[in-house]
């Protein structure tokens, strides 16, 4: 079945999923939907992809075992994988990816998720010529898109990257964010050495550019950077903050994290899970609408320097789940027809290229080019 299908979309039915699926579609590429519900799966492709009509592929249902998805996996090439949070349901997948000798990307901004795939399974994956690549999606990749730029000025050894978005984050996402705060440490980089955040620091004001009122951030679990550029010799300090534009929404995101922790701090990780999920459940149980671009816009924001020199870039775009769902996509469009640049695990900008990732967005008219002043 699979053999006849190269790329695998896991977790389908979701926000994410759909969306990669559509861009799947427009490179022309034949995928299976999978996940644990078929019915759910076929709801998702005929009433939320558009132009699934005229898209080649099919739709499996598989348990959430490793066993089960190895053997879904063997004969295609690459799984692009969309069930989070991926601490707790990623394992199963990496492993079966391995086993039937596939690349693996997913759209994770969990830092503890990505520590643990560098550490674990790098090194495998490395050694079968395989891609392990977390954390492609907008939040994370447009922002490296930015630090790579600045980083073609020698010289310079420190990111300061802030990320902006519109709207409202999907259910996945909530229980991400709120799980990933509650059970894992979020760390910063500096002098190439992962150092905490505090967890009580509270929300940060940041200056961005294009408006003059105070955005509101926060570090959001470290999120992927960190990891990415703790592997680059030009690279010893990157910390990164970020948010969403609606300030009363960020003002409501403390209390709500702290909240939880206080009702789930004496449980057991399986019960404490269950809760913070329930929890999560209640701050958002229903999909958000499909993306306006005049409504959900993103903003990513890098001021990188050195010793003599100084570079920052600002790169506008729109629709942060549709550039999630394209860079997922041309992921698998690379994959199928030539090696990525490393092995192993890597961010997508390591696999793919920073300009032919920008490329990409822009062709779909997802973000603007960037805007780039180096001071040397």
């Amino acid at each position: 079945m699979s053999a006849k299908k190269p790329v695998i979309v896991y977790g389908a039915s979701g926000y994410t999923g759909r969306l990669v699926c559509e861009y799947l579609r427009e490179y022309n590429i034949p995928f299976i939907a999978a996940g644990r519900s078929a019915e759910k799966l076929d709801a998702a492709m005929k009433a939320n992809v558009a132009g699934i009509e005229t898209a080649d592929y099919e739709v499996v249902e598989v348990p959430h075992t490793a066993s089960a998805l190895t053997e879904l996996f063997n004969g295609a090439s690459v799984v692009l994988n969309t069930v989070g949070p991926f601490a707790r349901f990623g394992a199963e997948v990496v492993q079966a990816c391995w086993a039937s000798r596939c690349h693996y990307t997913d759209t994770t901004g969990e830092q503890d998720w990505l520590i643990t795939l560098e550490q674990e399974w790098g090194t495998k994956f490395a050694n079968a010529g395989l891609l392990l690549a977390p954390g492609i999606a907008q939040m994370y990749t447009t922002g490296e898109i930015a630090a790579q730029l600045c980083l073609e000025t020698p010289g310079l050894d420190t990111l300061d990257i802030a990320v902006f978005w519109g709207g409202s984050p999907t259910i996945a996402s909530t229980q991400t964010i709120l799980v990933n705060a509650a059970m894992a440490k979020a760390y910063y980089l500096e002098q190439n050495k992962y150092v905490e955040h505090q967890p009580d620091a509270g929300l940060y004001n940041l200056a961005i550019p294009g408006q003059h009122e105070l955005a509101l951030a926060l570090p959001w679990g470290g999120t992927s950077h960190p990891v990415w550029f703790k592997r680059d010799p030009r690279v010893a300090n990157v910390k990164v903050l970020g948010g969403v534009f609606n300030r009363a929404l960020m003002l409501g995101v403390p209390q709500i994290v702290a909240a939880a922790l206080e009702a789930t701090k004496d449980m057991n990780p399986d019960d404490r899970y269950a809760a913070l999920a329930q929890t999560a459940a209640g701050v958002m149980n229903t999909m958000p609408p499909r993306e306006n671009p005049r409504v959900n816009k993103s903003l990513d924001s890098v001021h990188a320097s050195g010793p003599l020199g100084r570079a920052h870039c600002v790169i506008n775009g729109n629709s942060n789940y549709k550039q999630t769902g394209l860079l997922q996509a041309y992921a698998a469009a690379h994959l199928l027809q030539q090696p990525p640049r490393r092995v192993g695990f890597a961010s997508g900008c390591q696999a793919f290229g920073h300009h032919e990732l920008l490329g990409q967005l822009r062709s779909f008219g997802l973000v603007s080019r960037p805007i780039l002043t180096v001071h040397d």
